[in-house]
């Protein structure tokens, strides 16, 4: 049997809490995860119990990487896959995190969606066309796609007037304007018929 000798919290991150097997560093839980181990100073452990225990502050410290990674920002769950993916977590432990940072409301594709789309609009006249293409681009699904661009208020034609009044005097021609738009994914129906309001 082996005992555990120490338990120190950790000075770069206080959240951790380093084990001490036989007075050797062994492995490193979260202190929610050292709560639920119920680990004390002084227990004993034989070998199953000890590689279960790595084996948990492995999949504990991925939980905490991925609960920082969605902190920073909000994040479409194809992203976090993709995320722990590069981290070289394994599938079914990368979905466990998922689930648990889906239900505390953590990772939301539709709440991700919406947030997008504020943000967007808030910094620059954007096209639906060209927010969709972005949204896909995420791996959002149809639905959801479709469930927030209803949501959205913007009118395309202001969006459009907006954007013609910022780079009008950047372009030598009209036409060029025009094919600049376009590429924005505006219709071309629309960018012909506010080019001509502006000629009235």
């Amino acid at each position: 049997m082996m005992k555990i000798t120490n338990i120190k919290q950790q000075v770069k991150r206080t959240d951790r809490y380093s084990v001490f097997v036989d007075g050797k560093y062994s492995f490193s839980l979260s202190e929610n995860e050292l709560l639920n181990q119920r680990l004390a100073s002084g227990m004993e452990l034989d070998e199953r119990q000890l590689k279960e225990l790595k084996e948990a502050s492995g999949n504990d410290k991925a939980y905490g990487n991925a609960l920082r990674y969605v902190a920073m920002r909000p994040r479409s769950q194809w992203e976090l896959e993709a995320y722990l993916k590069r981290k070289g977590v394994e599938e079914p432990v990368a979905e466990v995190i998922i689930e648990r940072l889906q239900r505390v409301g953590l990772l939301d594709d539709l709440a991700f969606a919406r947030a997008w789309v504020a943000n967007r609009r808030l910094l620059k006249a954007t096209s639906v066309r060209k927010l969709k293409l972005e949204l896909k681009q995420k791996r959002l699904s149809e639905s959801i796609i479709e469930q927030v661009m209803r949501e959205d208020e913007t009118d395309e034609r202001d969006a459009l007037r907006q954007l013609v009044a910022k780079k009008r005097g950047r372009y030598s021609d009209d036409i060029k304007l025009m094919q600049y738009l376009a590429r924005q994914g505006f219709k071309y129906d629309d960018i012909t018929s506010v080019m001509h309001e502006k000629d009235d």
